[in-house]
């Protein structure tokens, strides 16, 4: 693997937003989630789980609920009053409508997808209906007292249930009218009576109407009758979530303890038909409040407020056991939040609102493998952007050099010029920058610090020209020929400032020839995203990543996959590699060693040996902590190209600085949780 100097950084205080909401998309695969700070985010889940679509947040827009309808069109409402569509192209806000009725609380699409019903803060319950360019409001429901916290349609479509401070509502959908109302808190004896609030409600086709509240109770109703069928106290504290599966014999619910359980509905007696709801499965995978739960197939899932997104497979619906029965957290964004000024040894921090620069710390000492070197000078923090408005910021960079930074939100680009005198530095924004096509979503400078690259919508890629002392000019705009509705979020530039390789949002990636401003190829589509790509300062191959683990070097001069990339399909690459969980965000080179390929994910730093033998299944991916402890004949059996590193976790960013120096970036998960609110106290055995 080789000895490299490490910056070990830690003072990247990031803390990603808690989960709001989740809405779960049957027929694509798909997981829509809002992050408490106004983010929305879509997992694919057939590309082994990969956040593909990533639409920043925003200071004024809350995001209390989501919904799939007409297909493949994702809305959103929440407490600014309006309901939201969602460009999952552009990657932004594409229309909004006003709800009419002050905060929103709750929204469910019918089971066509065809109408969307909202709980509002005055207590009415609003149809609108979807038309092709975005929402029409259709008509009120009866107004009830008290905001509306939770909706849910009969699969029939004829009726809608609602939930609201001690009471339940049935609405009919045809007249408008309340049909049917239910307190939940009637049962509660009087010495102990108080509020109980509805947090959650499912609507079985059986016509069973399942509760979630604050007092720890799911119950299920009778909506003619009013009556309570069963109740079922899990916790002490309230029960936030509630979702059905398709075939309605699931539940899971999640509570503000962080635990979550599952209810299937099964029969009294083996042979019987009189069936039952039945608790079966607690989890506890959370340290805060499940604000949101969905159900997919053949799994259960959860998002809190400790900002994980945990995906449970049910054993039961596996068809085999393995790594699609792994259990999956995801906590981290996949993609890069950091980027490196190399040359001048300084890191670039991005934050939701605000960029930070950090110039790294040195060393003038030596030491054996494991050693912690003193520094001489210690880290520095020397710069502070705050981004002015309430969006939220969509992408960054710093250039090579350290003199430029670049950042992005939804409708303003941002070019700064820094100057470094001394132990003093001054920075500049550049004004007259060319009116580009907004918002970025990524952005990537050359090389030699000369040019910017501008990731744009519809594919296209702005290049810009970095002026002395401090200006830029709009050189090209390079387009795929065939076009495409996707945007850009990936790029890669080679060293010589020859080639700039683009990935979109629809999995393609195009090669353009920067000395002539012409595409000069496409790679040919894989069935999965790209995850990260990097072309290689010696011999211009692409090298890509993918999210199902898969590994290709594409020849950019040849047009073609290079010989090293075929031996890999052919031969396939090491199961351990490709049941891992995280994807690959980020690819270096070590320019004097040019068969090196350095690779990380949240749990791993990998240097990929491409002059040694791929290992077979037989062989085991060892940490190279582990294989050290081996004897020396064991040690080269083991002798193969994958080297891999696991003492770094959770590693945010990983870059060779110089050839024998690495800077890592962690963000340990105990950090956030301290800057999180204390979760509630739960009694322990033996405390």
């Amino acid at each position: 693997m080789g000895e490299f100097e490490v910056h070990r950084v830690r003072f990247f205080s990031y803390v990603p937003a808690g989960v709001r909401c989740l809405a779960y998309h049957r027929r694509a695969d798909r997981l829509a989630l809002a992050r408490t700070d106004g983010a929305v985010e879509v997992y694919n889940f057939a590309a082994n789980y990969f956040q593909e679509k990533a639409i920043p947040g925003h200071e004024a827009r809350s995001v209390e609920a989501l919904c799939w309808a007409a297909g493949d069109r994702l809305f959103g409402a929440g407490l600014g009053g309006h309901v939201s569509e969602y460009d999952l192209e552009r990657l932004r806000v594409k229309r909004s409508a006003d709800g009419f009725g002050g905060p929103i609380w709750s929204m469910a699409a019918n089971a066509g997808g065809t109408q969307l019903a909202i709980g509002c803060e005055d207590g009415s319950v609003k149809l609108f209906r979807v038309v092709p360019d975005g929402v029409q409001f259709e008509r009120s429901l009866e107004r009830q007292q008290g905001r509306i916290l939770c909706l849910s349609w009969h699969p029939s479509e004829t009726h809608i249930a609602a939930g609201s401070l001690d009471l339940l509502h049935v609405f009919d959908v045809s007249s408008g009218r309340t049909v049917q109302r239910i307190m939940v808190n009637y049962h509660v004896q009087k010495l102990k009576k108080r509020e109980c609030v509805v947090w959650s409600i499912g609507f079985l086709s059986s016509g069973t109407v399942v509760s979630s509240d604050s007092f720890g109770r799911v119950q299920f109703w009778d909506w003619e009758r009013g009556t309570l069928l069963e109740s079922h106290t899990v916790s002490n504290s309230a029960v936030l979530s509630l979702a059905v599966s398709e075939k309605e014999d699931s539940i899971v619910v999640g509570t503000s303890a962080g635990a979550t359980y599952q209810f299937q509905l099964l029969p009294v007696k083996m042979g019987s038909q009189d069936k039952h709801w039945v608790r079966t499965k607690p989890f506890q995978h959370h340290t805060h409040d499940v604000r949101a739960v969905a159900h997919s197939p053949t799994a259960l899932i959860s998002g809190g407020l400790d900002a994980q997104l945990v995906i449970r497979p049910l054993m039961e619906k596996m068809q085999k056991k393995g790594y699609e029965a792994a259990l999956r957290k995801f906590t981290f964004p996949h993609r890069r939040l950091v980027s490196c000024a190399r040359k001048a040894r300084l890191l670039l921090f991005q934050f939701s609102q605000h960029l930070e620069l950090w110039r790294l710390g040195s060393t003038n000492e030596t030491g054996k493998d494991g050693e912690v070197l003193p520094v001489c000078r210690v880290p520095e923090h020397l710069v502070q952007l705050k981004s002015k408005g309430p969006e939220h910021i969509y992408c960054s960079c710093v250039s090579p050099c350290g003199s430029w930074i670049a950042y992005s939100t939804a409708s303003r680009f941002h070019l700064y010029r820094v100057q470094y005198e001394g132990d003093s530095i001054s920075i500049k924004k550049v004004t007259n920058v060319p009116k580009l096509l907004l918002p970025a979503y990524q952005l990537q400078c050359s090389a030699d610090s000369s040019s910017l690259f501008v990731a744009s919508d519809r594919g296209s890629v702005h290049m810009l020209q970095l002026l002395e002392p401090g200006g830029c000019k709009h050189l090209h705009t390079l387009r795929p020929p065939s076009g495409t509705l996707e945007a850009v979020y990936l790029l890669a530039s080679s060293a010589d400032g020859n080639w700039l390789a683009a990935a979109s949002g629809d999995w393609e990636i195009h090669i353009y020839n920067l000395k002539r401003f012409k595409h000069h190829c496409t790679v040919p589509t894989y069935s999965c995203a790209v995850t990260a790509l990097a072309i290689h300062p010696v011999t211009n191959n692409l090298v890509i990543a993918y999210s199902d683990q898969q590994l290709f070097e594409f020849g950019i001069p040849e047009k073609q996959y290079t010989a090293w990339s075929r031996t890999v399909q052919n031969c396939g690459l090491h199961k351990a590699w490709l049941e891992r969980d995280s994807p690959i965000t980020h690819i270096a080179f070590n320019p004097k060693k040019p068969s090196h390929i350095l690779l990380h994910d949240v749990y791993m730093f990998c240097v990929l040996d491409k002059s040694l033998p791929l290992p077979d299944d037989s062989a085991s991916l060892m940490n190279q902590s582990t294989l050290k402890q081996l004897p020396e004949t064991a040690r080269k059996r083991q002798l193969h190209a994958f080297k891999i590193c696991k003492k770094f976790q959770p590693l945010l960013f990983a870059d060779l600085l110089d050839e024998n120096c690495l800077v890592m970036v962690e963000r340990p998960l105990m950090d956030i949780k301290t800057q999180l609110p204390p979760p509630i106290q739960q009694k322990k055995f033996g405390t």
